[in-house]
């Protein structure tokens, strides 16, 4: 029997490897995807507005992806959602087999240097986005906070989840822009957390997604349970046309450019993206997958029962959003950064 040396082995094995990869590489998106698990990863907990989106996705994407992949949603929380979004970036395979949702601030989160942040908001290849994202700051009706001028005069507890997500972000810039005294009692697991602290009395208010609030508590505002005391949003939602837009509290142009560069992020809003490095037909095959998804009369009719609005934006033109929210001028990035409460690195 003869024995060859052991190093003469591995240029078998890479050869074998880049033989396989180069097959994979050449398999048409329904070659690719046919029997395969597609995961659709969610940067939350399980129950709050951006789980009930990633699971309605997750429901009805499968049939339109090439292949028909079997799709599981998988929660992946922690950290405001950059747990999940640092993962995509870095640990999971770069094959197009996921697609994940995570803060609509990511990409200022990166160009701010937030603490946590190991990702390159752009190099992600963004999918599509079913609707913008109005966050919202309540007070519970006995809080003596029922307005946003009471907000700028009288400290209100609000119960707050991971520093990175916009629960706690946008009260923090209305203290740091507009002179809010919220103070945010830090470490609930979740919106739906947050909100029954707000319901048993722990805290006076909470932010957080208008969409997320309809859901877990769709009697709160028509009983008149709370006050809504400011939008997060460039203009007004049809749905909250009495309550002013952080955009139009600003008293001065300084403050309204701050702002409005911070509130961007509603516009990217439940935005999908998938790993960076994924091949060009995988993107275009996922990217035509949403936008069937977002015209499908099962989803839309399972959107209209669960009370979420749909108004779609294409991942082309997600992408160039998340570029121009990237590409903020010095001067402005450095107010933004106050605004957060930000250290630059």
């Amino acid at each position: 029997m003869r024995f060859f040396p052991r190093l003469s082995i591995i240029p078998a094995i890479l050869f074998l490897a880049a033989s396989a990869a180069a097959e994979t590489a050449a398999q048409t998106p329904d070659q690719f995807y046919k029997g395969k698990n597609f995961d659709v990863v969610i940067g939350y907990p399980p129950g709050g507005s951006n789980d009930t989106f990633a699971r309605l996705i997750a429901r009805h994407i499968g049939k339109h992806i090439p292949g028909n992949p079997s799709v599981v949603p998988r929660n992946m929380p922690g950290a405001g959602s950059l747990l999940a979004v640092n993962q995509m970036y870095n640990t999971i395979s770069k094959d197009g087999t996921s697609i994940a949702i995570g803060a609509p601030t990511l990409a200022l989160d990166e160009k701010l240097g937030t603490s946590g942040v190991r990702f390159k908001t752009a190099e992600f290849n963004w999918i599509g986005r079913i609707d913008s994202l109005i966050n919202v700051v309540v007070t519970w009706k006995t809080s003596p906070v029922k307005t946003f001028a009471d907000a700028q005069k009288t400290e209100a507890k609000l119960s707050g989840t991971g520093a990175g997500s916009t629960v706690s972000i946008y009260p923090t810039v209305m203290n740091n822009v507009l002179g809010t005294k919220f103070k945010l009692v830090m470490g609930y697991r979740g919106s739906n957390e947050a909100m029954l602290a707000l319901e048993r009395g722990e805290v006076e208010g909470h932010s957080t997604s208008w969409t997320a609030l309809k859901i877990a508590h769709p009697t709160w505002r028509p009983e008149k349970l709370i006050n809504i005391l400011v939008q997060f949003a460039l203009k007004r939602d049809p749905e909250l046309l009495d309550v002013p837009t952080a955009v139009e509290l600003a008293r001065n142009d300084e403050e309204r450019k701050i702002l409005s560069a911070i509130m961007a992020a509603s516009e990217i809003g439940t935005a999908f993206f998938t790993t960076p490095e994924v091949p060009a037909d995988r993107v275009n095959a996922l990217r035509r997958a949403f936008d069937a998804t977002m015209k499908d009369s099962e989803f839309l009719s399972e959107a209209q029962k669960l009370q979420v609005a749909i108004t779609p934006m294409t991942g082309e033109d997600l992408q160039k959003l998340v570029a121009s929210v990237s590409d903020l001028p010095p001067d402005l990035l450095e107010k933004v950064r106050a605004a957060y409460g930000a250290k630059a690195n």
